[in-house]
């Protein structure tokens, strides 16, 4: 004889399973939605400088060690604090120059260099200068890269310049911009931009594939694009100071109206 609350036990029992079954390919069958999002700001201030995770300290020691004996030795010493800013600033002048100083190792001999604004990061303290403080300033993975353009190319990209406000050029580089940053005048080594001339241009590998809206540098030509780890910039300004500091000289750079807004 059947037990019928046996029974009726095992029937809802699988019951709910099949109902269970059911719902679950129901939603294999339907993508899931985000419902919600939420979130917060959190400060990060002194206030952990003041008061220190013991434990976290303790465990950051032997790796804070090893960092701080790569980033502290000193490279060199700068003359004067240089920030970045556009259109031009110590710092945008300082770091093509270097691109132009560098090119002899390579045997090229640029008629002048583009070093974007966006890709320094940091400012250079006056005084000692340590490789950290080079990694600051040039923190990303971009190497030297020498090309040509045409004369009307080049005049493109100097509009293009114009219209971001100023970027670092070398010290050949003049350039007058409106108020309203269109290109008013330009020229290279004093003279005014030749359309039927090639010019040499030093310039990061990752502003000759035309980003930061430098596109006219997509019609490059002539294409040097070192890739060796030691051609990264920041080990090029990292020698650059050496080589100061080696004749007993300290780094200096001056806004000298290379890119001037009318």
């Amino acid at each position: 004889m059947i037990n019928k609350k046996c029974f009726n036990a095992k029937v809802m029992a699988v019951a709910t399973l099949a109902v269970l079954c059911v719902g679950c390919a129901s939603m294999k069958s339907q993508k899931p939605k985000l419902a919600n999002i939420s979130g917060t700001r959190v400060l990060v201030d002194s206030r952990y400088d003041a008061q220190p995770d013991a434990e976290a300290t303790a465990f950051l020691k032997p790796y804070s060690a090893k960092v701080d004996s790569l980033m502290s030795p000193v490279v060199g010493q700068t003359a004067r604090y240089m920030a970045s800013k556009r259109p031009e600033s110590e710092l945008s002048n300082l770091l093509p120059d270097i691109l132009i100083w560098a090119s002899k190792r390579f045997n090229e001999k640029p008629d002048f260099a583009v070093y974007n604004v966006g890709g320094i990061r940091a400012a250079f303290a006056k005084g000692n200068i340590t490789v950290g403080d080079v990694l600051d300033v040039a923190p990303f993975e971009n190497k030297i890269c020498f090309l040509t353009l045409s004369g009307d190319k080049v005049r493109e990209l100097f509009t293009q310049i114009a219209a971001r406000y100023g970027e670092g050029v070398s010290h050949a580089v003049k350039l007058e911009i409106g108020k309203d940053s269109t290109l008013v005048s330009a020229t290279v080594n004093g003279e005014p931009i030749d359309v039927k001339k090639s010019y040499r241009i030093a310039t990061l590998d990752y502003l000759a594939q035309g980003n930061d809206q430098m596109v006219a540098f997509k019609a490059k030509t002539d294409v040097v694009s070192p890739q060796n780890e030691e051609n990264n910039v920041r080990f090029l300004i990292m020698d650059y100071f050496r080589a100061f500091a080696a004749k007993g000289q300290v780094v200096d750079s001056k806004v000298e109206g290379r890119i001037v807004v009318k």
